[in-house]
């Protein structure tokens, strides 16, 4: 355990709080305090430098919020990763090299944003990997055509019409690595002279991504059934980007009505498109499978856009668009100069891993499996008092929950932190001014069913205690 040897009597401006937090700062910026090093409880702390508990605790509570130490429950306070940690060298006057500052660490994340990859079929995918470079396929270490292996493409949009319900060929698929790829391949194939409507909340990555490229994003509200049409119509927006299976975050799914409306709204002007993001809709735990928008789409409006980094793996890197026929002879005279972003060996284990039914049996096994991990989150958390709604259980890999009271996110993020947990305010999705009910994100997919009970059990003590 370290020992702190600091002098208090000597005359300062600071409060004896603040004195503490940035001398062990200093310390730990320093390396004299090593990470994982536990340090003296409130308690014995506040004994040795003669000072209220308070004031020690409000010390380490700074130092909690800025992610220098961690409380881990029954054990204390510890010293976090900080090998990387960002300082400035001394030494001549124009310092020394900066250093990135690595993330803080949680004993327990509700990340909604991670998968399950304890069970990812890895012998499956290394007799695969093995089987494709034995054969000495030359080809495949030549440049393929640029929108990816014909061969994938087409057991894609197999998979898209007997699972999605989307009526596309061949010839409309383009692979990249990854969503952001097939983001900048749209711009260079419309142009960025464009106004793209999204919701908010919504998935934040994608709207910085269109704003970077030049286009300019609008917000429009949404009501239960998803995007408001009527405001959609008024913002003057050429492209709208929705989620229609399952909104993110909100976890919406947009009614047959609605999607008419929206496919109305794009018919009544010519160059108007809806982008379809369709990220994990192989996860529905209730009823059948939702069917695209692009399904219903009669009038080549639909881009449609998928991914296999929920339902495979995120390092896997393979993303598709199925264009409307309407956008094809542009991408033929704009999008050919863009050779495909995904390795062609790649391309191949991913269509023998689906051609050989493996996909399929995967994804059966993956949605059992995040099925009971919901099932198990949603029975804990309704042994917290002050719940009172939870939300978006039946499909996805995270929930969203209310809590009654005046608890703001900020507050119920912050009770979550101090006893190890990591939560998600909507707020973070939220790209316009307007209010919403504090709400709290909550993904399963990255926990075990065991971790999942001591992590509620853990904000559960945090969130009553606090009142």
């Amino acid at each position: 355990m370290y020992e702190m040897i600091l002098n208090l009597e000597t005359k300062s401006d600071k409060s004896l709080y603040e004195r503490i937090y940035e001398h062990i700062r200093g310390e730990i910026r320093g390396g004299a305090i090593r990470c994982g090093e536990r340090l003296p409880s409130t308690r014995l702390l506040s004994g040795q430098l003669d000072v209220s508990r308070s004031t020690v605790q409000m010390a380490y509570d700074q130092l909690l919020s800025e992610g220098y130490i961690e409380s881990v429950p029954y054990k204390g306070y510890y010293v976090c990763q900080m090998e990387e940690l960002y300082r400035l060298e001394s030494g001549g006057a124009g310092g020394g090299e900066q250093k990135e500052e690595p993330p803080r660490e949680y004993p327990y994340d509700f990340s909604p944003g991670g998968i399950d990859l304890d069970h990812f079929p890895y012998s499956t995918w290394r007799k695969l990997s093995r089987e494709v470079l034995r054969d000495d396929q030359k080809e495949l270490f030549h440049l393929g055509d640029p929108k990816g292996e014909y061969s994938l493409r087409s057991i894609i949009c197999s998979y898209l019409y007997q699972a999605r319900g989307a009526n596309v060929q061949p010839a409309q698929i383009i692979l990249g690595a990854g969503n952001d790829y097939l983001q900048m391949l749209l711009s260079r194939m419309l142009g960025t002279d464009l106004r793209i409507a999204m919701e908010s909340p919504t998935y934040r990555h994608a709207y910085e991504i269109f704003r970077r490229l030049g286009y300019d994003c609008c917000t429009v509200s949404m009501d239960r059934y998803g995007m408001d049409v009527r405001e959609l119509k008024e913002s003057g927006a050429d492209i709208a980007y929705v989620m229609p299976s399952h909104q993110y975050p909100t976890g919406i799914v947009m009614p047959v009505r609605r999607r008419q409306e929206l496919l109305g709204w794009a018919a009544m002007r010519e160059g108007r498109y809806i982008l379809e993001d369709d990220y994990d809709s192989e996860f529905r735990y209730v009823g059948k499978p939702i069917p695209s928008l692009q399904g219903s789409d009669t009038q080549q409006k639909v881009i449609y856009i998928g991914t296999f980094s929920k339902s495979i793996a995120p390092s896997i890197r393979i993303s598709y668009l199925a264009l409307p026929l309407s956008l094809l002879e542009r991408y033929e005279q704009v999008g050919r100069n863009f050779s495909c972003t995904v390795s062609r060996t790649d391309q191949k284990i991913l269509q023998l891993f689906m051609e050989r039914g493996y996909f399929e049996r995967h994804l059966n096994r993956m949605r059992a499996l995040y099925r009971g991990k919901q099932e198990v989150l949603t029975a804990e958390l309704k042994q917290i008092k002050g719940v009172r709604r939870i939300m978006g259980g039946r499909s996805g890999l995270h929930i969203l929950l209310q809590m009654t009271g005046r608890r703001t996110e900020e507050e119920l993020v912050g009770l979550a932190a101090r006893a190890g947990v990591r939560v998600y305010p909507l707020s973070e999705y939220c790209i316009d001014e307007r209010t919403y009910e504090p709400t709290i994100l909550l993904g399963y997919a990255t926990m075990t069913e065991e971790r999942i009970r001591e992590a509620v059990g853990l904000l559960k003590k945090a969130w009553e205690a606090a009142g």
